[in-house]
């Protein structure tokens, strides 16, 4: 970084113009920058608390990233999640974030979303309710019933009986079966 000092460069400029999204937060969570890339992504959030893009249960895991980058525990994260766009649709994503140095204190998080890839909206089954596909998709990325109702804040009871109503709709015998059998519907559909 010291041979960019000496160029007299302006990097936030360089960042407004290239077509990657890039933003920046500060220690407290609040996105301080976004490039208008970004703002294609997920509009003008600028002063928003960070977690207020991303998907409900995506909140958890943003939190404990960002707490690692702030704490000093972690240099690089990348992760893969969902963010809201603007208009409320899903946006599948791949983000790439490291701490922001100041004086050699953390004060902040500068991170790209490296990949960025909208959701196809699918089709709900037509035997589940809105709820049971919701933890379905949750099944699909390897979540376990406490994650679940973590995320979707319900009781781990109710997320077993959502579980035990979507394989009998499925007519699956197991988690693993019925998220194969919601992937092969998918493929048959398109």
């Amino acid at each position: 970084m010291s041979q960019l000092r000496g160029m007299d460069t302006d990097i936030e400029q360089a960042l407004e113009q290239i077509n990657v999204p890039a933003y920046v937060i500060d220690k407290h969570g609040i996105i301080r920058w976004i490039n208008p890339a970004a703002r294609r992504v997920v509009g003008d959030v600028t002063g928003r608390q960070f977690t207020s893009v991303c998907a409900p249960e995506e909140t958890r895991r943003a939190r404990e990233l960002f707490a690692q980058k702030i704490a000093g525990t972690a240099e690089v994260t990348d992760a893969q999640g969902f963010l809201l766009a603007e208009d409320g649709d899903r946006v599948n994503v791949e983000v790439s974030s490291v701490p922001l140095y100041s004086g050699g204190h953390i004060v902040g998080v500068f991170g790209q979303l490296v990949h960025v890839d909208e959701e196809a909206e699918r089709p709900l089954h037509p035997h589940l309710t809105p709820r049971q596909a919701e933890v379905l998709r949750l099944l699909e990325r390897g979540h376990s019933t406490n994650q679940i109702a973590r995320e979707l804040h319900l009781s781990i009871e109710t997320v077993r009986n959502h579980i035990r109503h979507l394989l009998r709709a499925l007519g699956a015998h197991s988690r693993i079966e019925a998220v194969a059998l919601a992937r092969h519907g998918e493929l048959a559909a398109t």
